[in-house]
Order: structure tokens, then C-alpha cells, then sequence
């Protein structure tokens, strides 16, 4: 799996918590990040390239975008270049967010590249679900996150400000579209209110994977209870940031980073 930097951790932590026995590779495209302000074929270079290097330097089973933007920019192209399956965290967020709103009245927040993209709203219309979906964007989250300051009072007053949008919409349901915010959950739940149920993109992907490995048979069978898969982690910029920052969002399995270069 892949990210522009620490925000696709969550769909790691959400993966291995749910299978503790698969193999893992994450790479944190650090030295491009953040990937939201740039424009989408720019993105769409970063996710070939990436995906390409996981598939041939990795020989990995299963590619998981776990960006909203480069899901946005690129992932029926990646769907097409390659025979293993590509999953990205935008049509499992829209779906449990459809399915838990009671009202039809659901909010998405996402780096600036995701909203303008339109795929939040291309995902709900093909559901066809009835209701209203009402788009946000949010800048500055991702480096509040990317800082490892998820709790300040700075970015209290930012977020207040910023899901001013949705929260006066009245949506019941909100989607965090950035597999970085959820480590600002608290801080979006108390501008929200307790009345708003959000919704993670990074738990619903964990859970679409297990149903892929299951249909395909492709899962890994532990062969002994409590066995455990082999978790690598690279980064394109600073390795000692990205294994401390890491280390604190993700817990002990980030315990090594290993740098990648482009060429």
C-alpha cells in the first residue's frame, strides 16, 4: 500500500489489526508530499510509478491506494495497467457512509485534489442511494497530522472553521476522504458534535480487503495460532522523521523504515 506521506498508517493499523498474518508493504511517498494541492495527472505519475515498483520490486498480491487523492487521480488506470487487484479508499468510505446516515444527509471532507476531483460524488451516484452528499474541502489538516499535532488548539480553531460548511448543511454522517484524518478524529467529532457519526475510510478498506482475500482464496492461513506477518515500511524523504512521526501513529510494528529513491 501506498500514501504522500503518514495518513494511509490508519489503513495499515485497520489491516493489521484485522489480519494479523499478511504481509505488509507501506511506502510513504514523503519527499512529494502532500498530494492533495497538486494537480491530478501529477498524481496519477506518483500512483503508476509507486504500484509499478510494489508489483515488480515486491511481487505483492494486492496494491491498496491508500490515498484518497491518487484514488481519485488514478486507480481505474491502475485497474487496467495491471492483472493483480488495486483497491482504493473512496467507494468503501461512500458506501458504509450511505449505509449508517439516516437522514440521506452525508458530509465528506477531503484534501482540496479529492474534492475538485468529484469522485466522492461520482462513487454516491452510482450507488443510486437517496440523499444529499455535501463536499468539503479541508487544507491544512494533512500537516497539522504530517506534524504529529492532532490535539492543538491551532488546529481546534482550523478545523472549527473549515467544517463550518458541513456541519451547517445539518449532515448526520461524516466521511473523513483523507486516510490522514482520522488521527484528528477527536478534535472533528468535537466541532461536529456528538450527534455526527463518522466514518473512516481506512476501517471500511481494511474490511473490503478481507472480502477480496476471501473470495479470491488468496489469504494467508496462519500456521500457527498468533502467527504474525512480516511488516516492512519505506519512505522517499527523511527515514528517521518518517520512523519517529510513524512510529507514534501506527505503534510498535513501525519499528524500521527503509528508504526508496526514485529515479
Amino acid at each position: 500500500m501506498f500514501d504522500s506521506g503518514f495518513g494511509g498508517l490508519t489503513v495499515a493499523r485497520a489491516l493489521i489489526d484485522l489480519l494479523p498474518a499478511e504481509d505488509v508493504v507501506y511506502i510513504g511517498d514523503t519527499c512529494r508530499y502532500p498530494y492533495g494541492p497538486r494537480p491530478l495527472d501529477e498524481v496519477r505519475d506518483f500512483a503508476r510509478q509507486i504500484t509499478s515498483f510494489l508489483i515488480d520490486q515486491h511481487d505483492v498480491k494486492m496494491v491498496i491506494v491508500a490515498c484518497n487523492t491518487a484514488s481519485a487521480a488514478a486507480l481505474d488506470l491502475l485497474r487496467f495497467e495491471h492483472d493483480v487487484p488495486v483497491l482504493g479508499v473512496i467507494d468503501p468510505g461512500v458506501r458504509a457512509a450511505l449505509k449508517v446516515s439516516t437522514s440521506g444527509r452525508v458530509g465528506v471532507i477531503g484534501t482540496v485534489g479529492t474534492i475538485a476531483s468529484g469522485a466522492y460524488q461520482r462513487a454516491a451516484q452510482s450507488h443510486r442511494a437517496p440523499g444529499e452528499l455535501v463536499c468539503s474541502a479541508c487544507p491544512g489538516f494533512v500537516k497539522f497530522v504530517e506534524r504529529g499535532e492532532t490535539t492543538s488548539e491551532q488546529v481546534h480553531v482550523l478545523a472549527e472553521r473549515l467544517l463550518a460548511p458541513v456541519k451547517e448543511a445539518g449532515v448526520d454522517t461524516l466521511l473523513l476522504g483523507c486516510t490522514h484524518y482520522p488521527f484528528l478524529a477527536r478534535t472533528i467529532a468535537d466541532v461536529m458534535g456528538r450527534e455526527v457519526v463518522l466514518v473512516s475510510s481506512a476501517d471500511e478498506t481494511a474490511f473490503e480487503v478481507t472480502d477480496i482475500l476471501a473470495e479470491t482464496g488468496t489469504g494467508h492461513h496462519p500456521r500457527a495460532a498468533g502467527e504474525r506477518g512480516h511488516h516492512r515500511f519505506l519512505s522517499s524523504g527523511d527515514v528517521g522523521w518518517f520512523k519517529e512521526l510513524g512510529g507514534r501513529l501506527l505503534g510498535p510494528e513501525l519499528d524500521a523504515v527503509e528508504a526508496v529513491l526514485w529515479g
